[in-house]
């Protein structure tokens, strides 16, 4: 990858507004943004709604993404060109998005919609209307992904680029160097709970379902809790949405 093969001018936009061939695709932050003006001919995805799972947070599957773009009218042979707000913030995102399943021509309009603007160039409200296509995506191409014990596994042996803002960096560096020496004990907490939902595997709905057992469940987080020797900060929530309780967890070793 390239500047030349991953970036895009704003000239290069305004001559290629027109070309069939190419499609521009909004996706920002602030999610009315598109409603109040957007590059002519532009399309938008939504960060949460169409780039997001919406029971496990990870990305879409393969069959959603490609029913995403059949249904705005890409296809596999099309230039997308992503922009949007906040200095392409979500527009990168879906940019990646591109990538982990395989399309073979994604860019990015250099400068985002900020430059767009500051250039006072046209923004319009028109919503375009595109013929659906069948898009084929391939299999997730994980070598561009990190996990989480990857990242781990890096600290301290691998270039690890922090990409939040200054002021959050220097406050919150410290936990991520430090988090590794106390992974295999957060590891242990999790597994004793994996354990306990295990032994209910087969009505693991039933658990959930059944307002009585959120206590025996507490009870078990909180003797998970004990056997970490040392200060450990605890959050539980509970989430009720047509008659499932979802429990969540999450836990910090101090």
């Amino acid at each position: 990858m390239s500047r030349e093969t991953a970036l895009v001018t704003t000239d290069w936009v305004i001559e290629n507004l027109k070309n069939p061939h190419v499609v521009f695709v909004e996706v920002d932050e602030d999610t009315t943004l598109y409603e109040q003006g957007h590059i002519e001919g532009a399309i938008t995805f939504h960060w949460r709604d169409d780039l997001q799972d919406g029971l496990v947070r990870d990305l879409v599957s393969k069959e959603k993404f490609e029913a995403l773009l059949s249904k705005n009218g890409i296809a596999n042979d099309t230039t997308v060109v992503l922009y949007g707000g906040n200095n392409n913030w979500f527009a990168t995102y879906a940019y990646w998005y591109f990538k982990i399943y395989g399309h073979q021509d994604v860019r990015l309009i250099d400068g985002g919609r900020k430059l767009w603007e500051l250039k006072a160039l046209p923004l319009v409200k028109e919503v375009p209307a595109r013929a659906a296509t069948r898009y084929v995506a391939k299999e997730r191409d994980n070598s561009i992904r990190a996990f989480r014990d990857e990242v781990i596994a890096a600290i301290g042996t691998l270039n690890i680029v922090d990409v939040r803002s200054p002021a959050e960096f220097p406050a919150n560096l410290q936990p991520l160097l430090t988090f590794h020496k106390k992974a295999d004990k957060l590891r242990d907490i999790f597994q004793l709970l994996r354990t306990f939902l295990g032994q209910r595997q087969r009505t693991k709905m039933e658990l959930l379902n059944q307002r009585q057992n959120l206590n025996l469940f507490m009870k078990a987080l909180a003797l998970i809790l004990q056997k970490t020797q040392s200060r450990t900060a605890a959050s539980v929530s509970v989430l009720h949405s047509h008659g499932l309780y979802c429990m969540s967890c999450s836990a910090l070793t101090m």
